[in-house]
């Protein structure tokens, strides 16, 4: 789709964007979305606009003088807004943050957890860790070594078999991480650069084209690993026992609670099988070595 048709379609009955299993619905009014969606999901499947969907989004904006004196952006699915407005440059970044609220709350076909989650081959490495962990900026640099990426922020279980299925959408990087992931991998392509945020500074890698292109291929956890990025550590591992690494997976889990003692049962079944570890590192050619290790384990 040309930028002009998809500046026009997103006016208009918008756009059907599949991600994995996930099919969305987008409009919005404004052309820089236009060109961010075009830089970062340039290479994705679209569906039909006018068939059915799993969300009904739109990036607008809100009522009122608002419009005009000082310009926001708001986003609204099925008519609802969850999240107040923001200043209307930060459009994309709403845009993204609000995909993933859109499936953490409501795909509870899942279990949900909030993780980063790597492939190599059918054997993956779930990558929970809370903000400021460094787990973005180790999945950007892995994924952009030849891992694929199944997910940047939401790793989704199936609940029957325990799969891990991918969700392959652009790696959120935040502040002093934007520069380093674009040193690391100049070949990386970024979308614009979202400055004042809560979060503060913010651009989203693209997803490689690999991975999009395998959105359909499910991976098993074979790995468990929590990382810590602390500046000037060399590369340090420590294992994690089963029951310390389910208490964290369930902690960082957004609806463990909703699916009771299935939850339970399918997070001891995955602890049981993985190896879990504790990951502190600070140079990512020391990460990227280091996993390349666990990949050509047996």
């Amino acid at each position: 789709m040309s930028l002009p048709t998809l500046k026009r379609q997103l006016r208009g009955s918008g756009i059907a964007l599949e991600t994995g299993p996930v099919l969305t619905r987008l409009r919005s009014p404004f052309d820089h979305l236009a060109d961010g969606l075009a830089t970062l999901y340039g290479e994705y499947t679209l569906g039909d606009p006018d068939g059915f969907c799993d969300f009904d989004c739109e990036i607008g904006s809100p009522g009122g003088l608002r419009r005009w004196l000082a310009p926001q952006a708001v986003f609204r699915i099925q008519g609802s807004t969850p999240f107040l407005p923001l200043a209307r440059h930060q459009a994309v970044a709403m845009m993204e943050w609000g995909l993933n609220w859109c499936v953490s709350s409501h795909c509870h076909q899942y279990l949900i957890v909030h993780a980063a989650v790597i492939a190599h081959g059918e054997r993956a490495v779930i990558l929970p860790a809370p903000p400021g962990s460094g787990k973005s900026t180790l999945c950007a640099a892995l994924v952009r070594r030849g891992w694929r990426l199944l997910s940047d922020e939401l790793a989704l279980i199936d609940m029957a078999s325990g799969d891990l299925v991918a969700l392959p959408r652009p790696v959120s990087l935040k502040n002093q991480s934007i520069g380093v992931i674009q040193a690391f991998a100049p070949e990386a392509v970024f979308g614009p650069v979202t400055h004042d945020t809560a979060k503060g500074t913010v651009a989203h890698m693209r997803a490689p084209t690999d991975s999009v292109a395998r959105a359909h291929e499910r991976a098993r956890m074979s790995w468990l690993v929590f990382p810590k990025y602390q500046a000037q550590s060399a590369v340090q591992i420590d294992p994690l026992s089963n029951g310390a690494a389910f208490m964290a997976l369930a902690q960082n889990s957004f609806n463990y609670h909703v699916h009771g003692s299935r939850g339970f049962d399918m997070l001891t079944g995955l602890v049981e099988l993985a190896q879990c570890l504790r990951f502190q590192y600070s140079n990512l050619d020391e990460a990227v070595d280091y996993f390349a290790g666990l990949a050509a384990s047996s």
